[in-house]
């Protein structure tokens, strides 16, 4: 009796366990958009199907049903394993932590369903005559899906494909619905392989002086997010509803355009973005103008001057104007006499007839820039120069994006830690060299999704951080070569460089050394599924 009910427990810590591991898939695979061929991609790159403990549950898998010293001391084995996971993987921490969202709780329940059926089957095939044998095999069951439970995840996100579809289209009928009662909303798309959540907030700040405004919250750039910002977030006396539009492979913002049928774009930049599902940059181009191909005949596009691959696309079916800082031929409005200082930035908007001395506290030539966008929108809507000049004068920083704070102890922190791309990188760190007074320290994992120009692209970033920077603390293994190497082509100093295998090991190494006068870059923060 003593030894059932030690069987029992162990094939309930090692049911435990097989929970926490399905819960941290759950996890990645989530941060991966549900999408199984991305999740699959990532598993092939970040080793996880061969990491240290699948290994140790795999043999021990195997292990345990080799007869070496009976049943018991196979249960012993998987009993300690499952427990010895089971705690490491309840004591983990993660930068972004499963959402539990109704479509997250899905997927676990109908993921836990399987191993449930899987293990009831291996009772009735293989359980044997005894309990004892039965539990023994229950354990070995759970065990090995514990070592599978990728393929588990992904057959529950599979099974799940059409329940998903029905609830989706329901969600949009809904959100048809809501923009189908309000024919007199003005409906401005922002799209661009970086600047436009930033763009977004600006544009958003600017025209609530003189309208009710509503966007797209937080990073909801996606056809999902923007049904669900129509569905709890759109009011019915909002004038204009501005929609971030994001976008992995092409198709994604025709998508969102032919819910929403925007009468205005703005195109922040062409680049060197998602390389790795998009392959060539002429790709990302198409996806970024499905935006300014979906607007009617009387539309309005606003389209950055900067980025040649946004400055060459011809545009022949609205009116599109084009906005620069440092290629202005051909762009009809322009940023000139930029002064930066420790109160942030004046510049001054030169256009058709217009003229405005503009003071912002943001700083950073990619930030005025959006400014610029936004400010040219919001002309277009009619606002006056002295309402766009106070609304820029009252903006903030967007949190993450390149925004700069001071601590009591004399610190001055860049925090651009949102995203990274080669050309933001580069602004942020002008903005770093360009700071007196101190040793300009930079942390760092490097960029991400920068399909076959990854290393490439990372060793010319350790290259800027090498002219730019006195320190430089680079976070983890992903990109740890091709930026020592850039550094190493820049001629930075060894002492100069810290490796750090976790953002809270970079924390800690900053705090023993960081002194007053000092310039902290935060320069990207990979999330759980770059390592």
């Amino acid at each position: 009796m003593i030894i059932q009910i030690i069987y029992t427990l162990l094939m309930v810590l090692a049911a435990l366990n097989l929970c926490a591991e399905l819960k941290r898939d759950l996890m990645m695979m989530q941060q991966n958009s549900y999408r199984t061929e991305r999740y699959m991609r990532w598993l092939r790159t970040s080793g996880d199907t061969t990491s240290v403990p699948r290994l140790v549950g795999l043999c021990v898998f195997f292990a345990s049903m080799v007869v070496f010293g009976g049943q018991s001391w196979g249960m012993a084995l998987m009993g300690a394993f499952a427990g010895g996971s089971c705690v490491m993987l309840m004591r983990a921490r993660y930068k972004k932590p499963l959402v539990w969202t109704p479509r997250a709780r899905r997927i676990y329940c109908v993921a836990a369903v399987l191993a449930v059926v899987v293990t009831a089957v291996v009772l009735v095939l293989g359980g044997g005559e005894t309990a004892l044998t039965r539990l023994f095999a229950a354990t070995v069951a759970l065990t090995g899906l514990y070592c599978g439970s990728h393929v588990l995840l992904m057959a529950a996100v599979w099974l799940l494909q059409p329940v998903e579809r029905s609830i989706n289209a329901g969600y949009r009928r809904d959100a048809e619905r809501i923009l189908a009662s309000m024919p007199d909303l003005k409906i401005i798309g922002i799209t661009g392989s970086y600047g436009k959540t930033s763009t977004k907030h600006y544009l958003h700040r600017i025209l609530s002086e003189q309208f009710s405004v509503t966007m797209t919250p937080g990073s909801f750039n996606t056809t999902l997010g923007v049904i669900r910002t129509i569905r709890e977030h759109l009011r019915p006396y909002d004038e204009i509803f501005i929609v971030e539009m994001g976008a992995k492979q092409i198709g994604d913002i025709k998508e969102i355009c032919d819910l929403v049928h925007p009468q205005s774009a703005i195109i922040t930049a062409v680049g060197e973005q998602h390389l790795e599902s998009f392959k060539t940059i002429e790709n990302v181009q198409r996806t970024k103008f499905e935006l300014v191909d979906s607007l009617p005949a009387d539309g309005f596009a606003v389209v950055n001057n900067d980025f040649p691959y946004a400055a060459s696309r011809p545009v022949s079916n609205v009116e599109a104007v084009h906005y620069g800082i440092s290629s202005v031929d051909g762009a009809l409005w322009r940023a000139v006499d930029i002064v930066y200082s420790a109160d942030g930035t004046d510049f001054t908007v030169v256009g058709p007839g217009v003229e405005m001395r503009m003071h912002t506290r943001l700083v950073g030539e990619c930030n005025i820039s959006n400014l610029l966008a936004a400010v040219v929108m919001a002309l277009h809507y009619g606002m006056t120069p002295e309402k766009i000049r106070f609304a820029v004068a009252d903006i903030r920083q967007v949190e993450h994006r390149l925004s700069i704070k001071r601590t009591p102890g004399g610190v001055t922190i860049i925090d651009d830690a949102f995203n990274s791309n080669p050309t933001g990188s580069a602004m942020a760190l002008d903005v770093l060299g360009a700071m007196k007074g101190g040793r300009r320290i930079v942390i760092t994992p490097g960029m991400i999704e920068l399909g076959a120009r990854q290393e490439e692209l990372n060793r010319e970033f350790g290259r800027k951080i090498a002219a730019s920077a006195d320190i430089a603390i680079v976070v983890g293994q992903y990109n740890r070569d091709a930026i020592l190497a850039g550094l190493s082509d820049g001629d930075m100093a060894d002492a100069g460089i810290i490796l750090a295998d976790t953002f809270a090991q970079a924390q800690h190494t900053l705090q023993t050394m960081v002194r007053q006068g000092d310039t902290v870059l935060y320069e990207n923060d990979l999330p759980d599924t770059f390592k």
